[in-house]
């Protein structure tokens, strides 16, 4: 999990950033690394709606360039303008050829980032030697929004990765920390519903421009599987770190209707309307 500092309308550094952080997961013998959400312009800055690049493009080739350079996955999250000329919140998942084989449109946009991003329309699951990988961003694992978690489930990823921005007013502190309800609880519904490892990066740094102006990302990256928490990042606004996790690939022998079948064991419940 590659905790990095993302500076709004800094491409070229933080790409940079980027970089030495895939670099330094790579000397560390690490399989994946999980980058945050939009780190090329950082999230909701006014910048993306003029200078989003397409993917492929010169932001996605630079992380396609380490991945194979170092030998190993990269999922990231970038801003994409496109072949419809619409920005989307956008993630990839690179393999070690260098080759992007999973993008993912974020769903669940919050509203103040509307104005900036169109809507995905679709979820995809990957195979590769490590396991089955599902990909999704920040939000979709909203309590609300845990139904794209679920379905990415169903698909049978077996690992789900999700590049994060998660931000908090300037005053919070450690002490504050608001994260254990807001993300471990939906991150360990999927988790122990299904079996499955869910596991958020987010980027660190105060925010310039944009809605969020003068809040601040704070880390606490976050990976869950069905015995809890395996590894947290630390709450720090001031500075990039990577937090490394053996996370064991999950066995999921359930498919189809089975998977309802699971559920309802677990006392799961499809027929009953909220009160």
């Amino acid at each position: 999990m590659g905790q990095l500092l993302v500076e709004g309308g800094e491409p070229d550094r933080n790409l940079e950033r980027a970089a030495q952080m895939i670099a330094e997961a790579a000397r560390q013998n690490c399989d994946v690394v999980l980058l945050p959400e939009t780190l090329d312009f950082a999230w909701t800055h006014p910048s993306a709606l003029t200078e989003a690049q397409p993917i492929p493009g010169i932001y996605s080739d630079r992380l396609c360039q380490e991945a194979l350079r170092h030998q190993v996955y990269v999922c990231a999250g970038l801003t994409e303008r496109g072949a419809d000329g619409r920005i989307y919140n956008a993630a990839l998942l690179i393999n070690p050829q260098g080759e992007i084989i999973s993008k993912y449109h974020k769903i669940n946009l919050l509203t103040v980032e509307m104005p900036y991003y169109a809507v995905g329309q679709t979820l995809n699951v990957v195979d590769t030697p490590l396991g089955k990988i599902g990909i999704n961003i920040c939000a979709d694992n909203f309590l609300d929004g845990l139904s794209i978690g679920h379905t990415l489930a169903r698909m049978g990823a077996e690992f789900i990765l999700s590049p994060s921005s998660w931000t908090v007013d300037y005053s919070i502190t450690e002490e504050d920390d608001p994260y254990h309800e807001k993300w471990v609880k939906p991150y360990s519904i999927l988790a122990r519903l299904y079996n499955v490892t869910v596991v958020g990066t987010t980027s660190v740094g105060y925010i310039v421009g944009g809605p969020y102006e003068g809040k601040k990302s704070v880390g606490c990256s976050l990976a869950v599987d069905a015995s809890g928490i395996r590894a947290q990042g630390k709450f720090n606004e001031f500075a990039g770190d990577l937090v490394v996790a053996d996370l064991p690939r999950p066995v999921r022998a359930e498919k189809g209707t089975q998977i309802g079948e699971m559920l309802l064991r677990k006392g799961f419940r499809f027929d009953t309307l909220p009160a």
